[in-house]
């Protein structure tokens, strides 16, 4: 199944391959002319080193910030254009006059003015690239045409790496200009004018909404200060992706791994090759670099985007490295003083490396956000642009410190007249073993990625759901479909009416006090909420908050509940027994199979430990269509083995278990999850209803025992139909449910112990407010 969007049209998808022109552009003029500060402005290597390091250190640390701020932006025109504009001509201004650099100059001189035009530079270029990388990643939906727009921005900007390579001829021949370092004066103004012009193309032509209306966090200085929790958090959630992860740490080793020893290509050919002579070495270093390139744009992107739309982005990506570790190897051979035309059969495989990476890493960077929006509910197109980039820059400041620790561990020289033995060698040593050992490590890293293109349609769908049920008339997005699996007779309704009697005439005072004796009283079970506010899901629980809220439950419950067995889950139940409670334990299952694994083998092994009483293989994974039945069952039958001597069940809402028989007879015990607010029920008939559900659920479970494992009613929040969320109607539903189920001898679970902020990007403002606590652990009645 394809996911269907609007074509972009061609004309947007050159004008933002353009502001990549600009974006290659002035990091590979940057490479180019930095070779002129040893070589002929005497930075030592620990300078070479600096200036690599510490500015790319600023604009990595400023990348999120700059995210967050582009994320948020209210205006007419959007969220990027406007800094994109104002980032080009930063940048470039910047980049014309930190190369205003004179021989006659101390080099401490030099390198400090060089430092601070840097570090302006940089800003620049967060300003630009943060938000226009953003604006790659939400120009289209579709799954293909993502590939397709990266594949043409990378064709335009890989024409940077086919023109800077000559900025070599034409610094050191002396027809063009008297010495290098003011060729490099010039050149960089040339460059700075021309391509803030190409940069700022995007801003210009890609068209954006009015942001002006949107619900976002404020942009004033106090509420960006004080939003820094927020954008770690941002990062946190984003960086919790593992599929995210993996392709940021991916793109660290090859693209890192590779620049830290771009730069030696100069000093190979002119001392390897041509023993030192740059003269001699004449065209020869600008054709590794622009035949490289012209491979690239020629060859390696239309091959790469055709493999893509044939075998996946992630098969493609292991081909086009495994392809780029043999021109990395045939480089050591391939280098040979005499022959200098001999290292160009090397190029056609050593282009696939860095040709292919941007391409389909960007396509599959704007696939994880989908599925960011999906478990978060926001788009973060920025804050996952300035992650991404901000592991590339990072890295590169660490590539450029390296590049400049191995020039000094090898020995090399660059005013020498001659090299110390071995320092060329050394160089070539690097030059081909780093980058082979960065791709294999990414390979390794890459082998499971699981966001294919059926699981990105199927995120997709599932948005576009989402944002079906969000534009309902009613006003909540509710995350249950029954149908009309329950109805109440007007019989059941006066019943209903008349166990509603007891709250008749009550003050708010009172109904808290009756509420206050059923928690004195006790409940059967309780549904353990561990995080907190600025916390969620993939987070690490702490031993310290877990105990400190299972203190606060344990004197009101028998039961403790949990949802997963990872992430420091798996400490709930050992700390619950130490306070005497009975535990039903929980293993996560959803789409990753990985994660799946981990969940069941750590169930098994709290199970083996004493630590559950009744093990749950997975909750509601069939309602929410991340699970195939037979899985479920798979899953269900190798708990069972392992673990003959405890009930094994799963737990899904009443009406899937109504669909599901087969699952039903697989269960010691039949968990049913049983919620009449999300099914738009009043609350003057709410217990009645409750009920009905319990009965529709014990008609299919053969005389097994049927317990309800969650339900509820929140506090604040949209009202869904009939069923209005109040402080009253929440303390009324506990009391009658919980009195019911005590009388009745049923296994009750409230849901839940604790308010979980995270839920109001899945379920709204009602979605956060279930918790008999609060988010700060304070009893809300």
């Amino acid at each position: 199944m394809s996911t269907t969007a609007k074509t972009v049209p061609m004309g947007q998808k050159i004008a933002f391959g353009v502001g990549m022109l600009a974006n290659q552009m002035f990091p590979a003029s940057l490479g180019i002319f930095m070779v002129v500060l040893v070589q002929n402005l005497g930075f030592p290597g620990w300078m070479w080193g600096i200036v690599y390091f510490l500015p790319r250190v600023l604009d990595a640390v400023t990348d999120p910030i700059m995210g967050f701020i582009s994320d948020n932006t209210k205006s007419v025109w959007g969220r990027r254009r406007q800094y994109v504009f104002l980032g080009a001509i930063v940048m470039g201004v910047a980049f014309s006059v930190m190369w205003q650099l004179y021989g006659e100059n101390t080099v401490n001189y030099n390198f400090t003015y060089f430092l601070l035009g840097s570090f302006a530079f940089y800003i620049g270029l967060t300003i630009f690239s943060v938000p226009y990388v953003a604006m790659g990643y939400e120009m289209s939906e579709d799954f293909h045409e993502r590939t397709q727009i990266m594949a043409i921005a990378q064709w335009i900007g890989q024409w940077a790496w086919v023109i800077a390579p000559w900025f070599w001829v034409i610094m050191y021949d002396p027809s063009w200009f008297p010495s290098p370092e003011a060729a490099t004066r010039q050149l960089a103004v040339w460059v700075g004018v021309i391509f803030a012009i190409c940069a700022m193309v995007p801003a210009i032509f890609i068209k954006s909404k009015s942001t002006l209306n949107e619900k976002f966090s404020p942009l004033t200085f106090d509420a960006i200060g004080n939003s820094l929790s927020k954008i770690i958090q941002g990062f946190k959630e984003a960086f919790a992706s593992r599929p995210f992860r993996k392709l940021c740490i991916s793109t660290f080793f090859i693209f890192n791994a590779f620049n830290t020893v771009a730069g030696f290509v100069f000093f190979i050919v002119v001392w390897h090759l041509f023993s030192g002579d740059a003269g001699a070495a004449g065209y020869w270093t600008p054709i590794f670099g622009s035949v490289g390139a012209l491979v690239t744009t020629f060859i390696v992107i239309p091959i790469v985007a055709a493999m893509s739309k044939r075998i996946g982005k992630k098969n493609a990506f292991m081909v086009s490295q495994s392809i780029a570790l043999v021109g990395y190897a045939s480089l050591w051979f391939l280098f040979v003083p005499g022959k200098p035309w001999m290292f160009i059969f090397s190029l056609p495989f050593h282009s696939f490396g860095i040709g292919s990476l941007f391409v389909l890493m960007m396509s599959m960077t704007a696939d994880v956000i989908d599925l960011d929006e999906l478990n978060y509910g926001v788009r973060r197109e920025g804050v996952f642009g300035a992650i991404y980039w901000y592991m590339v820059k990072f890295g590169f400041a660490i590539a450029g410190g390296l590049s400049g620790v191995i020039l000094t561990v090898v020995g090399f020289d660059g005013n020498a007249a001659v090299q110390p033995e071995g320092a060329v060698d050394g160089l070539r040593l690097f030059f081909s073993g780093l980058p082979m050992l960065g791709t294999m490590v990414a390979m390794y890293l890459m082998h499971d990625y699981d966001v294919d293109e059926a699981r990105a349609n199927e995120i997709r769908e599932q948005l576009k759901l989402r944002k079906i049920e969000k534009n309902k008339p009613a006003s909540i997005y509710t995350p249950y479909q029954p149908g009309t699996v329950i109805s109440l007779s007007e019989q059941e309704k006066a019943f209903a009416l008349q166990l509603q009697n007891k709250f008749e005439g009550k003050s708010s005072g009172e109904i808290k006090s009756l509420f206050s004796q059923a928690l004195e009283k006790g409940f059967h079970g309780l549904c353990f909420s561990p995080y907190l506010e600025g916390q969620n899901i993939g987070e690490v629980l702490s031993e310290d908050q877990i105990t400190r809220r299972m203190s606060i439950v344990a004197p009101h419950t028998q039961w403790i509940r949990s949802f997963s067995c990872t992430d420091g889950n798996e400490l709930i139940p050992k700390i619950a027994k130490q306070k005497g409670l009975k535990t039903m334990v929980g293993a996560w299952l959803g789409t990753d199979k990985t994660k799946n694994e981990a969940e069941i083998s750590q169930l098994i092994k709290l199970g083996k430990q004493g630590l559950v009483d009744i093990a749950v293989v997975g909750n509601e994974a069939l309602l929410r269509k991340e699970l195939p039945e037979e899985e479920v069952l798979h899953y269900l039958k190798l708990v069972k083995k392992s673990l003959p001597e405890i009930q094994v069940t799963y737990v899904d809402t009443y009406y899937q278990l109504l669909q599901r028989p087969t699952i039903v007879a697989a269960c010691d015990v039949i968990l049913a999850n049983c919620y009449p607010f999300w099914e738009g029920c009043s609350i003057d008939h709410a217990p009645v209803y409750l009920q009905k559900m319990y009965e529709t659920a014990k008609s299919i479970a053969n005389g097994k025992e049927v317990m309800i494992t969650e339900t509820g009613w929140p506090d604040s929040g949209e009202s869904l139909n009939d069923a209005i969320p109040s402080s009253e109607n929440a303390m009324k539903y506990l009391i009658a449910t919980n009195e019911w189920a005590q009388n009745e001898g049923i296994a009750l679970f409230n849901f839940s112990s604790f308010d979980e902020p995270w839920k109001v990007h899945h379920e709204g403002e009602v979605g956060q407010s279930w918790g008999i606590w609060d988010k700060n652990e304070k009893l809300k009645y």
